[in-house]
């Protein structure tokens, strides 16, 4: 699940705070939810146009939606089915200037990017935009990620809304999800540049299960990293690590707090969990792995000193050809791992 650092830790902050660590029973349980219903050929072709999201709620318009306004991940699992949006917010650009993990590969040159930022919507800009549409993830259930409680009624005004769960969700559920939108909105899913990045995301996902059940002793521990602490992700509540073990890898599940999300490690207590690999939150919002080579606790963990520290995509971009990559990275840590305990 995401984390931004907010502080103090609220339970939206929480989960915009640090490192990948899922939503716990808070969440509601979802599915693949219900198909679109839509008609059209393309982006603002004529037509009714309508789509039922992760919420329930089923959106309706005269014609398919062209001004649309996205999430920065959403946007770019979309841009992958050939459909591209006028405006994004969310993590989109780093500090210098490059695009960030996020935004996949998108043209961030190309989009009116409202924020950048926990927090950060520019509401003007987004008005100007005329927009038909605002999309974004769900990983609360009845929160919009990245919209802003402080200024979420004027937004909403301004447009109708699909959020789709990025939660108590697998990797193929979500994709299914993100496919199904696109398609509303004109993309071709039969196109060869869909058709093949299926393939090579389903020869990945049984690349990740031969490799899981070939080293079964192998255990891995979900991590993000900040300056005070150290979070230790609970696999089954995000569409990437629940995929993965249904998959068959194995993962520490950690004692967690009582919102039940993850567990909280001052960096004294950082060895609590000998992990034979460790994925760590590869966004910018956390600590990187080569940050943290001068503390001597993270040092003497047994997967960092047998180098077996691998990037995980906390945030996945739910398009086939975003995931397949995934899925072989996760593969291929595994082939190559040693028990490191």
């Amino acid at each position: 699940m995401p984390l931004p650092r907010v502080s103090p830790l609220t339970r939206r902050g929480l989960l915009a705070a640090g490192g990948a660590v899922g939503l716990g029973a808070a969440l509601a349980a979802c599915g693949a939810g219900d198909a679109k219903d839509s008609s059209g050929t393309g982006a603002g072709a004529p037509g009714p146009w309508s789509f039922k999201d992760d919420r329930g709620q089923t959106v309706k318009a005269d014609s398919i939606p062209k001004n649309i306004v996205a999430f920065t991940g959403t946007a770019a699992a979309l841009h992958d089915y050939g459909i591209e949006v006028k405006g994004v917010f969310g993590p989109t650009k780093t500090k210098d200037g490059t695009p960030d993990v996020q935004a996949g590969d998108l043209d961030i040159g190309k989009v009116e990017i409202l924020g950048n930022v926990w927090g950060e919507f520019n509401v003007e800009k987004y008005a100007a935009l005329s927009p038909d549409l605002l999309i974004t993830a769900q990983w609360l259930k009845g929160e919009l990620w990245y919209v802003p409680d402080q200024s979420k009624d004027k937004i909403l005004k301004l447009a109708p809304s699909v959020a789709l769960w990025a939660a108590e969700t697998t990797i193929p559920q979500a994709i299914q999800r993100h496919a199904e939108l696109a398609e509303s909105l004109g993309a071709d899913l039969k196109a060869p540049k869909v058709t093949d990045a299926k393939a090579r995301f389903e020869k990945a996902a049984e690349r990740l299960r031969q490799a899981a059940k070939s080293k079964p002793d192998l255990t891995v521990l979900v991590g993000s990293a900040s300056q005070d602490l150290f979070y230790v992700s609970r696999p089954k509540m995000s569409a990437d690590t629940l995929y993965f073990q249904q998959l068959g890898v194995k993962f520490i599940e950690p004692k967690v707090n009582a919102q039940g999300f993850f567990e909280e490690l001052s960096w004294e207590n950082v060895g609590k969990y000998d992990a034979d690999i460790i994925m760590m939150d590869n966004r910018s919002s956390a600590l990187q792995p080569s940050a943290l080579t001068s503390r001597p606790t993270w040092a003497q963990l047994p997967a960092v000193k047998a180098g077996q520290v691998v990037p995980r995509v906390t945030e996945p971009i739910f398009s086939y050809d975003k995931c397949a990559p995934i899925l072989d990275g996760l593969a291929e840590a595994i082939e190559n791992a040693k028990k490191a305990r």
